[in-house]
């Protein structure tokens, strides 16, 4: 039997905002380590003597782990406390940043990002669950929206701060920053996290029924997470079904196959690992789609905006950061004027709308761009962007649980958080996939006008061919060396064009999640209603 740790202090005695404040460090830690270490996979690989195309599998390994976790973090919170279980995770996942900091070898770091993944999986449901639970019905806003400054700010200053870690520190700082943190995390959170009345009277009935783990449930959930995953990381790598070694092929069937019987089994045991009943709630079901999708385009964008601006400006990864970092100030500010809103009795629904209009407005601007914009006009875009998704992140939780009993608060906060990271990997993948074939597509375009009949190019050839002739004395060699040099240019551009076309296709996904706004029901933080907070 998990022994039961409490403290003497009652609930009403413990401030709500210390709850808060204790309990959105260490999501915000978590949430931190799924971007903070892109930047420096290559020094990664350099320093621990592996090729540069394994050092993927830090990445592929931590998001696999989570994503087995995250969707079980309910049964876990339930069948071991949920106190219990937050500080189990916040020490784990600290202890296993420190192994990862002194990790001698690539696989050894893999495995110990491995270790960290199952131990943050339980840490962004914990958090959210406190949360729901500390505040009052009528301040639901303004607690969902501390969690959105934590799970929101994250990944945008993720790439930042790992830049600038990896370019002063070196890349081992980026993991032992979770040691300090975590330590003061775990003795807050110890002294001001209870369980509420009902979670333990959920896990003495548990207990008490005997009733068996769902082994069946937890395989078919560990193959379904690790094939999509690795589907994800690899697939552009390994031509997606071109794959002449059918390892593509084989994870696709592996995903689906798992996941069909994965949610048949669990609709048909009484005790479900993941209880996928709370999708029956349409305003559950609209958000879930919305957060897969608004993750997405947050990922996407704050991969292809850095890559833009190192691959085509020659900027570095602490200058590209520098450039993003400004958009999470106003994302504060937005969070803090949504939270308001909201707390005002404001519709869920209608503050979310508007966020998506922003994020396509953004994303749009940004689609509309060239390759002589100065640093300020990526930054402004920027902002735009990540202040629709502070419009929406509040408004989406509240509207999400707002219509959840409370018995199924548990499993629907971990499978919106399974959602949320799984639809920025998703984004990743697919802005990658854009990127790459776009690429393609403009290079072909732009090779049919480069011919000896367009005067443009041949105006070129009368410019540059007598510079490079002055160069080199030799009329053979200045021709191709005129050849490449417009060659370079016929690239940089087909690469800008590509990149583009990444933000105009997210602008198209922001305005299509706009069909799944009426199909949700009101959603308003009034005072006496129950949003998931008693």
């Amino acid at each position: 039997m998990t022994p039961t740790l409490s403290i003497p202090l009652p609930r009403r005695a413990i401030n709500p905002w210390l709850v808060a404040v204790a309990v959105v460090i260490p999501t915000f830690m978590e949430v931190l380590d799924t971007t903070i270490a892109n930047v420096a996979l290559r020094y990664i690989a350099g320093g621990l003597s592996s090729p540069s195309s394994d050092s993927e599998w830090v990445i592929t390994s931590y998001l696999a782990a989570n994503a087995i976790i995250l969707p079980i973090s309910g049964w876990l919170a339930t069948r071991l406390g949920r106190r219990n279980y937050f500080l189990l995770s916040i020490a784990v996942f600290t202890l296993a940043s420190a192994l990862c900091g002194m990790a001698t070898s690539l696989n050894s770091l893999i495995l110990f990002r491995v270790l960290q993944g199952l131990a943050g999986g339980g840490l962004q449901p914990s958090s959210q669950g406190v949360l729901l639970d500390a505040f009052p019905p009528e301040k639901q806003g303004t607690a969902q929206t501390l969690f959105a400054i934590a799970a929101l700010l994250a990944p945008v200053v993720g790439p930042t701060l790992g830049g600038f870690i990896t370019d002063n520190y070196g890349w081992r700082w980026i993991f032992y920053l979770n040691v300090p943190v975590g330590a003061l995390a775990f003795f807050i959170c110890r002294a001001v996290v209870i369980d509420p009345d009902y979670l333990k009277d959920a896990q003495a009935k548990l207990r008490k029924a005997g009733t068996a783990f769902d082994t069946l449930g937890l395989s078919l959930l560990c193959i379904t997470m690790v094939s999509w995953e690795v589907l994800l990381s690899k697939g552009q790598e390994w031509d997606w079904f071109g794959d002449p070694f059918h390892r593509v092929q084989t994870l696709a069937v592996l995903f689906g196959g798992c996941l069909i019987t994965l949610i048949v089994h669990e609709l048909r045991t009484p005790n479900p690992l993941i209880n996928f009943r709370v999708l029956k709630d349409r305003n559950y079901r609209a958000c879930s789609i919305l957060i897969f999708c608004a993750f997405g385009v947050l990922y996407a964008n704050s991969t292809a905006l850095p890559a833009l601006l190192q691959s085509l400006f020659g900027y570095d990864a602490t200058n590209s950061g520098l450039v993003l970092s400004p958009a999470g100030l106003f994302a504060v500010l937005m969070l803090l004027i949504v939270g308001t809103l909201l707390g005002r009795g404001a519709d869920a629904r209608w503050l979310m709308a508007a966020g998506l209009i922003v994020i396509a407005l953004g994303n749009y601007w940004m689609s509309a761009q060239n390759l002589s914009i100065s640093p300020s006009q990526v930054v402004w875009p920027r902002v735009v962007v990540i202040a629709g998704l502070s419009m929406i992140f509040a408004p989406l939780n509240v509207a999400a649980f707002r219509y959840i009993p409370v018995q199924l608060r548990a499993s629907a906060v971990g499978l919106l958080a399974l959602l949320r990271n799984e639809g920025g990997s998703v984004g990743t993948s697919v802005g990658q996939i854009i990127q790459e074939r776009r690429e393609q597509f403009h290079t072909l375009r732009l090779n049919e006008s480069l011919n000896e009949l367009n005067p443009a190019v041949s105006q070129y050839f009368q410019q540059t061919q007598p510079y490079f002739f002055q160069q080199s004395g030799d009329p053979a060699r200045a021709h191709d060396t005129a050849l490449q040099a417009l060659e370079a240019l016929r690239n940089r551009q087909a690469l800008s064009l590509a990149y583009f076309d990444v933000f105009f296709v997210l602008a198209a996904v922001a305005i299509l999640l706009l069909i799944l706004i009426p199909v949700m029901r009101r959603s308003a933080a009034g005072k006496g209603e129950h949003i998931a907070a008693e």
